[in-house]
């Protein structure tokens, strides 16, 4: 398994195609790229229907997914805001890939059962795939689709983004094959001698101390401990730092532990969520989340250092514990707000990434929210970054 990673920032999308290509060929060597993946950026927006012919004519094959994006990551760097263009092409021997397109009218509906959403997507949950997804934000229910498929392939890791070069529909580009959609979903499932793992980073840092939901109506918060939420969200406040303080007007949020059997959280495991509204009559506190009584949940601060340290963590996290066959090569999904709108410099994430776990070809774009697991359920996240690193099930 051979993974390799380019970018352009050539204002030409020929000319960008032609680098980048050019890159990948020469490291692949006497590999043949059986899967490719393309990102370019909004100033490639008048070419993006010719995008498929351009690779093929350059790489000569290799099945190609792609989308375009506000900003692109690719051979060691972030483009934001500017010309982009990312290429990775990967030789994966003894691995089948299963190409799909979804439309949101005709996919499955979340009645259906598993054998609906094995056709929909070509390929079933016994040969256990693995799965990259990309979605434009404007016509496509991500969640509903994650919710499906985590329910048909709930031992399959899923990671991917929702496409964000445009802001209104029809504006985004979902390569796949020879084919340019503007609508729904598109996605591989592979499987065979690949491992698809996935590490979420979702910038957040505990404070105070986890407590139990007491009382709930959906998405409404009544009680934390017997106590009204506003109530205890209060006493928090008043015993954190000035900076804290100051930190919780525009950047808190609500952690919900989504394993029930964790008696000791972490980062990482908490699914961060919004806090949408206070009703300071009735001390209730709204959540961007459908909630349950018994869940433990805990409030979170988010700000650049804040992020860099969630990152350094599950990366670090993740390295230490890695076992097994090398890294071949992994995929970025980072959301818009990252990058330098977050740290004020650019290739954080991706830097920290190839000094915590290895020099390893990453490719990926700034998306419109992200998608990977927390506590084995697939979500929709924002200001994350979401990571698949992939590697053989056996070493060559």
């Amino acid at each position: 398994m051979k993974w390799v990673s380019a970018i352009s920032e050539r204002a030409s999308l020929d000319e960008a195609v032609a680098e980048c290509a050019s890159t990948i060929i020469a490291q692949m060597g006497d590999e043949t790229p059986d899967l490719v993946l393309a990102f370019a950026s909004p100033h490639h927006g008048p070419m993006y229907d010719r995008t498929p012919e351009l690779v093929r004519e350059a790489l000569g094959g290799g099945l190609l997914l792609g989308c375009s994006a506000g900003g692109v990551i690719g051979g060691g760097r972030e483009v934001e805001q500017r010309p982009g263009f990312a290429l990775t092409a990967a030789s994966l021997p003894g691995v089948t890939l299963v190409p799909f397109h979804l439309d949101d009218d005709t996919m499955p509906d979340l009645d259906a059962g598993p054998d609906r959403w094995e056709g929909a997507v070509n390929v079933q949950a016994k040969v256990a795939p693995q799965f990259v997804l990309l979605a434009d934000p404007f016509t496509m229910r991500a969640e509903n689709m994650l919710l499906g498929l985590d329910y048909a392939f709930p031992a399959s890791a899923k990671i991917g983004g929702l496409a964000s070069s445009a802001q209104q529909p029809g504006g985004n580009a979902l390569f796949l094959q020879d084919a340019v959609h503007r609508a729904g979903a598109v996605g591989v499932a592979m499987h065979g001698n690949i491992i698809l793992d996935t590490i979420v980073a979702q910038g957040c840092r505990p404070i105070g101390r986890p407590m139990q939901i007491t009382a709930c109506r959906r998405n409404v918060l009544l009680e934390l401990d017997g106590e009204k939420p506003l109530h205890t969200l209060q006493s928090l406040l008043d015993h954190l730092s000035q900076r804290d303080q100051e930190l919780a007007r525009h950047s808190l949020f609500l952690g919900v532990l989504m394993d029930e059997l964790n008696d000791s959280p972490k980062h990482g495991d908490f699914l961060i969520r919004n806090i949408v509204g206070i009703d300071g009559e009735s001390g209730a506190v709204a959540i961007g989340e459908v909630l349950k009584e018994g869940q433990t949940v805990q409030f979170h601060l988010r700000d650049a250092t804040t992020s860099a340290e969630d990152l350094e963590a599950v990366l670090s996290r993740y390295g230490d514990a890695l076992e097994g066959p090398d890294i071949s090569g992994a995929l970025l999904f980072s959301c818009l707000g990252r990058g330098q709108q977050l740290y004020g410099r650019p290739d954080h994430d991706t830097e920290m990434f190839h000094n915590r776990v290895g020099p390893v070809p990453l490719t990926g774009f700034f998306c419109n929210g992200e998608i990977g697991p927390v506590g084995g359920t697939t979500f929709l996240h924002g200001y994350t970054s979401s990571f698949g690193v992939f590697r053989p099930r056996q070493a060559s």
